[in-house]
């Protein structure tokens, strides 16, 4: 199964859906109306009962090089964009860049595959994990633009890092390797580069074969709820989870693959957000 917007890709094959920016010529850097196509194949992804999980990647040498210039000096100038164009949050969702990714159902992972940069850099650090081409670089840029700690990397990125670290990454927007981001734990894996898709599929695929989908959405809603919440509220309400867990039949299911010593058999889910 396969989408093509102009500029991103969306293919669904084995468990694992791609979505891959395509703009090689610009090093996919996106419009405004390409932000929009991204969560339109983020969100089809999402409600796709045949994709276990969501890879993010670039096509060519960038991940994404972030805001077109040309859209970037738009915003700059306060014009706003219009139409789809602008994927105007809704009044519930956070006013960030990509945040809706942290709402899908599903493992959400960027294949880094070359520089992400800017808005680049906020799509990888939205994503659940990171894979890294050997070659891929990073740099949040904003403070060379004259702009502010944008997009929620204030919060998430020294959850990520730690807050020292965080600070001179933010004020510096150097660039730093994957070799760095993995010391620095922006990163979870470096791949060789010709690698980094497939390696990025594998896991999901994996993921596929032996764990409940189910029990991904239900953690992956935990883990950045309770991210905001102190310890008591956040045991309290996984014990209520869990009860809700007991009952539904991927339980069963779990521990008669055990006993029978068998491959598990869980339900898909179409993954509607949180």
């Amino acid at each position: 199964m396969s989408h093509d917007p102009s500029n991103v890709k969306l293919e669904i094959k084995d468990s694992v859906a791609v979505v891959r920016l395509d703009r090689p010529e610009k090093l996919n850097a996106f419009t405004f109306r390409m932000v929009a196509q991204i969560r339109d194949a983020v969100e089809r992804a999402g409600a796709d009962e045949s994709a276990v999980g969501i890879v993010v990647t670039g096509t060519g040498r960038a991940f994404s090089a972030g805001l077109d210039t040309t859209d970037l000096a738009r915003s700059a100038s306060g014009t706003e964009p219009s139409g789809d164009a602008a994927a105007n949050p809704s009044a519930d969702e956070l006013p960030a860049l990509f945040s809706y990714i942290l709402r899908i159902r599903k493992p959400v992972i960027a294949a880094v595959n070359g520089v992400a940069a800017g808005g680049g850099f906020v799509l990888a650090m939205m994503c659940d994990l990171r894979f890294a081409a050997e070659s891929a670089s990073f740099t949040t840029a904003f403070s060379k633009r004259g702009l502010i700690a944008e997009h929620g990397t204030s919060w998430i990125l020294p959850r990520l890092v730690g807050l020292s670290r965080a600070l001179e990454l933010l004020w510096s927007s150097r660039r730093f390797d994957a070799a760095e981001a993995f010391r620095l734990g922006f990163v979870d894996r470096i791949v060789p580069g010709d690698r980094v898709v497939e390696e990025a599929c594998a896991y999901i695929r994996d993921l596929a074969a032996n764990v409940s989908p189910r029990s991904i959405a239900v953690i992956k809603s935990q883990v950045y709820r309770h991210l905001s919440l102190g310890m008591e509220p956040a045991i309290r309400d996984a014990d209520e989870s869990m009860r809700e867990a007991l009952l539904h039949p991927d339980a069963s299911e779990g521990v008669a693959s055990f006993v029978e010593r068998r491959p598990p058999r869980f339900q898909r889910f179409r993954g509607e957000k949180i």
